[in-house]
């Protein structure tokens, strides 16, 4: 079983984007996707439009057009909506004003499903959407406009 918390990693009036942090790692799912893909020339184009369209998440929130719908009908997974065909980057859409960035990489098959590192990002971005929405729906956790009230030493159990 998987220990997770969340960290902020950019908040502003507009938005408050988050990413995972499993079994106590400083190191959260986003971070660990940056530093993979970072140096990876093959992928640079592929990075930058991600960077871009993170600053401009970060400018104006976390607006539907921006994403494609991954996961199912009932979880809020989502991966950035690019031209890029390549490179991934799964997120849990919350709200305009809140964002939880996972990991990602690089999609060679037609479905995430049909890769097991990809389907193992989304699965737990599942499993961590259904365990925030019961957080909330039991009153431990709250959202407020742009932030996740109550995530200060929470920790989720996936």
């Amino acid at each position: 079983m998987k220990k997770a918390t969340l960290k902020t990693i950019e908040s502003n009036d507009s938005v408050s984007l988050y990413s995972i942090c499993f079994n106590g790692s400083d190191e959260s799912e986003f971070e660990k996707f940056l530093n993979e893909f970072k140096d990876e020339s093959t992928l640079n184009k592929d990075f930058q439009l991600i960077l871009m369209a993170l600053s401009r998440i970060i400018e104006r929130g976390a607006l539907e057009r921006f994403f494609r719908i991954e996961g199912k009908m009932n979880d809020d997974v989502c991966a950035l909506s690019l031209d890029s065909h390549k490179l991934r980057l799964y997120c849990l859409r919350i709200s305009n004003q809140i964002l939880i960035l996972g990991n990602g990489g690089v999609k060679e098959t037609r479905t995430y499903q049909e890769n097991e590192e990809l389907c193992g990002y989304v699965m737990d971005l599942q499993k961590f959407d259904r365990l925030l929405k019961a957080a909330q729906k039991n009153g431990t956790v709250s959202i407020d406009k742009n932030y996740i009230i109550g995530l200060e030493g929470a920790t989720f159990e996936l």
